[in-house]
Order: structure tokens, then C-alpha cells, then sequence
């Protein structure tokens, strides 16, 4: 058994520093090609820039047209029916350096949160892939003072402990909940206007925001507050227990957690107070390690990362006393049991950092190596910042030839051949036909023209809307022309 002891830890959780609630918030969404995160390319963001107050300041509405190795999935433009910019004028390099511009000019005065729905898993991966694609800084939403706010995972809070707040939308009758952003609108009489726009969707945000806002305003600044990795460790130091909230398989799970472990730099463990203490403490040192690295629904152990802000709510502000089936002064009286065990705090982030990381590193396709291949130099972050500034194709090759990460060389030779297809260098030139020839007559991780063309044409068959054939036959027509100018 493990002893019980009043000493101070000294490692694992530290308190952070306190994070003031920013009145820079900034709303964001993103159109795409396809669903496939290393090589779906962006075809519109919507950004908009608001107060604390929800009030909106300024707005940015972006869009490009497809590279020249894309493949638009039939599915994604049926979804955000972006046909019109098979035509743009504008390319992926110019939208990109356009929507870096406009982020820095907002946040040069006071960092910003930056919020989205969805966007941990997938319109943040995005922005960090094609600012990486361009040579831009990958990570300009949580560096600088700058941090996130995803709203699909704080509903995910509100589902489970604040169903009052909103009007949360039941799939097919329920018990089942759906937290679709469309679907949270209906339910809320918010206007949709048109969906799955970027702009349209940034407003949408704002709405519901609007909502809670009205109602419990020290919410929504609870969630703000711990959009950092700082406030997330600040607030999980507030003595007490923590809910946390989870909806999984259209079904809400709610935690009652406090933190019994850390490994540096962004994982922390909570311990699930629905279970007894002293029981797990009696466990053999082998039996908790294995709980620890396989953490389960099911388990006493819940992996919880503080970069991804995931919500989480003091139990101060949870009205319900039978959110969890077990009294609260119960829950209090375990998290103080958990929170005094300085021995198996140091044994759980022990059990934390032992865990072997089978993460593969290796890649075949630069697109895949944004977090494998380590950060830039300081000497190629310049050189990258002179590509930016010098409009010069001899000017841009010089500076392309002296990028030591072939990672961001590479990518700068795709720019070049983008823009002076004329004065680029026979070599590159041979690696950029290459590259897209590759794409749109191989099979592989971006997917398949041909499998793409298939799905296409049995879509085709299947809709109805005439609006949706219109898109379908938009979406043959510039896959069929791509096809013919590398034959």
C-alpha cells in the first residue's frame, strides 16, 4: 500500500502562470478539398475577429484555387460547394500569405484566442500543415501568447454538465445527442445562412457563443482561461475535483477527475473519483502501471492533454449534485486522498513517462513530416522569411538552394516551378512534374484520381438535387481537364 503524505510535490503538476481572459478573440473555419489531413488543401478560411464581448471587429474571407496536384474529393464540394474556385485566379501561396498577414496584424497589439469547432482534430492541423507547406510559421495560434479554443469539445462540457444552457439536438429521436454545428443551430433558432461556409460557419460560432454568454458569462471566461497550457495547469491546482465531459458515440459520459500524474511537455493523467482510492492504491505497482499506459472508458485513469484544451469545469459550477450518482462531499473526500498521495502521483507519472512511443517517424512524402522532422534553424527561418520578401525567381532558387532542410527546400522548389515555371531550374522542374503526375495517376496516401472518378460517377447516379448535380459535373469537368493536360 502506498503511503498517504502531506509533503509538497515537486515536480509532476505545476501551477502555471495566470493567464488574463483575452478580449481578442478570433473565429475561424475552413473549406477544403477532401478529409485526408496531410494532403486535403485548403480552398477557403473564413476569419473574423471579436471582442470578449462577442462583438465583431474585423473579417477576412479567403479563397484559392486548387494546386496543381489536388484532387477534389466529390464529397467535400457537394459539402461546401466551392466549385467557383476551380477558377480562382488566386493560388494556395497567396491565400496562405494573405490569411498569415491578417493573423499577425490582429494579435501585433494583444495575443488571441484562437477559436474553431472542430478545429483540434482538423481545421488547426490543416493551418499548420499549409502555413508549413508555404514557409510560413506552423504554429502562429498557440506561440507568441496566442492560444486555442475548440467549441465542438467545450460542447462536449455543456452537453454533460450544463444541458441548459442550449437546446442540445437529439440524432433520430434521441437518447442519442448529435452536436453538429448545423444541428446545435436548429436547435437554437440560430439562422444557418449558408452552410459550410467559412464565414458563415465563424458567425455560427459566435452565435451560440452569444447563447451562453447571456446566460452563465463566467463559463464561457472559465473555458477562455484555460485555452492555454498555462490556465489548463492553473486551473487543475484549484483545490477540489474537476468534471470533465465527453460525448462518445453520440453518448454523454461524465467524469468526475482529479490530476494524479504528468509527463512533460503536455500529458496529464486524471484519476476518475468514481472509483475508491484506497482500492487502486492497494494495487501492485505492475497492475497500475498497466492501467496507466492502456488508460480505458472503463478504467480509473483518463489521459487528458493540456495543449489540446480540452473543456474541463470545476465542480463549484456544476449545479447538479447528481451529475456523477455519488454525493459530492464523497468526491471532495477522494480528490483530497488522490491530491495528498505524493507516492502514487510519482508513480503514476512514472508509469506515464516509462510508455514506449511507437509513434512511426517515418514517411515517404514531405506533406507527412510536419511534426517528424524537428523545427527549422534559425538560418533557414530566415532564408525562408527572404524567400517571402524577394519577389525574384533568380533571387528565390539562390535562397531555395541554401534551405538545409530539404523539408522546406523541397517545398520552396514547388513554389518556384509554381510561379516561374519558365526560369526554374531543369532539376526542379523534373522533381515538380514528377510530383504531380505522381499524384493524379498513383494510388496513395492522397487518395486516387481513378477511385475518385468511380465515387464520382456513382454519385452522379444517385443524386437527385439538381444543384448537386450541377456540383458533381463541375467536379468532372475540371478532374476530367486535369487528367488530360498530363497525358
Amino acid at each position: 500500500m502506498l503511503n498517504m503524505t502531506n509533503q509538497k510535490l515537486s515536480h509532476p503538476i505545476s501551477a502555471g502562470l495566470k493567464k488574463d481572459l483575452s478580449n481578442n478573440l478570433i473565429f475561424y473555419d475552413t473549406e477544403t478539398t477532401g478529409l485526408l489531413k496531410d494532403f486535403a488543401q485548403i480552398l477557403q478560411c473564413g476569419s473574423i475577429q471579436a471582442n470578449r464581448n462577442l462583438e465583431i471587429l474585423d473579417e477576412q474571407n479567403l479563397g484559392c484555387a486548387p494546386l496543381p496536384w489536388a484532387i477534389p474529393f466529390p464529397k467535400a464540394m457537394v459539402t461546401n460547394k466551392k466549385t467557383h474556385l476551380f477558377n480562382s485566379n488566386v493560388s494556395h501561396y497567396e491565400m496562405m500569405r494573405d490569411l498569415n498577414r491578417q493573423w499577425r496584424q490582429w494579435t501585433i497589439d494583444e495575443p488571441a484566442v484562437f477559436i474553431t469547432f472542430n478545429g483540434m482534430a482538423y481545421d488547426e492541423e490543416l493551418i499548420r500543415r499549409q502555413f508549413y507547406w508555404n514557409l510560413f510559421e506552423s504554429y502562429l495560434t498557440n506561440t507568441n501568447g496566442n492560444s486555442r479554443l475548440d467549441l465542438l469539445l467545450m460542447m462536449n462540457n455543456i452537453a454533460a454538465f450544463f444541458p441548459d444552457l442550449l437546446n442540445i439536438p437529439l440524432y433520430e429521436g434521441g437518447p442519442a445527442i448529435s452536436l453538429k454545428q448545423a444541428d446545435l443551430a436548429e436547435a437554437n433558432g440560430i439562422e444557418i445562412g449558408d452552410a459550410h461556409d467559412a464565414i458563415a460557419d465563424c458567425k455560427l460560432m459566435i452565435s451560440l457563443l452569444e447563447i451562453i454568454n447571456e446566460k452563465k458569462p463566467e463559463l464561457l471566461d472559465f473555458f477562455l482561461s484555460i485555452s492555454s497550457k498555462a490556465g489548463v495547469q492553473e486551473a487543475v491546482q484549484k483545490p477540489g475535483f474537476l468534471g470533465l465531459g465527453e460525448v462518445f458515440r453520440r453518448e454523454i459520459f461524465r467524469y468526475p477527475v482529479v490530476p494524479c500524474g504528468t509527463k512533460a511537455p503536455n500529458d496529464l493523467m486524471f484519476f476518475d473519483l468514481s472509483f475508491e482510492p484506497e482500492e487502486i492504491f492497494d494495487l501492485e505497482t505492475q497492475e497500475i502501471y498497466s492501467m496507466v499506459q492502456k488508460p480505458g472508458k472503463s478504467g480509473p485513469f483518463k489521459k487528458y492533454g493540456i495543449n489540446k484544451t480540452i473543456p474541463i469545469c470545476p465542480s463549484t459550477m456544476i449545479d447538479d449534485e447528481n451529475a456523477f450518482d455519488i454525493d459530492f462531499a464523497v468526491l471532495e473526500d477522494r480528490a483530497k486522498q488522490i491530491r495528498g498521495n505524493i507516492d502514487f502521483q510519482s508513480l503514476v507519472s512514472q508509469a506515464m513517462a516509462d510508455k514506449i512511443n511507437n509513434w512511426n517517424n517515418e514517411y515517404d512524402h514531405i506533406e507527412q513530416m510536419i511534426y517528424a522532422g524537428g523545427f527549422p534553424s534559425k538560418e533557414d527561418k530566415d532564408l525562408m522569411a527572404d524567400f517571402h520578401r524577394i519577389d525574384s525567381a533568380e533571387e528565390r532558387i539562390k535562397i531555395c538552394r541554401n534551405i538545409n532542410d530539404e523539408r522546406h527546400r523541397l517545398f520552396a522548389e514547388r513554389l518556384i516551378c509554381q510561379f516561374y515555371p519558365q526560369a526554374a531550374p531543369e532539376d526542379m522542374m523534373n522533381r515538380y512534374q514528377s510530383l504531380i503526375t505522381q499524384r493524379l495517376n498513383e494510388e496513395g496516401p492522397w487518395g486516387s484520381m481513378s477511385k475518385v472518378m468511380t465515387d464520382l460517377e456513382k454519385l452522379l447516379e444517385q443524386e437527385n438535387s439538381s444543384e448537386t448535380q450541377t456540383i458533381l459535373e463541375e467536379t468532372k469537368e475540371f478532374l476530367t481537364q486535369r487528367s488530360i493536360s498530363i497525358d
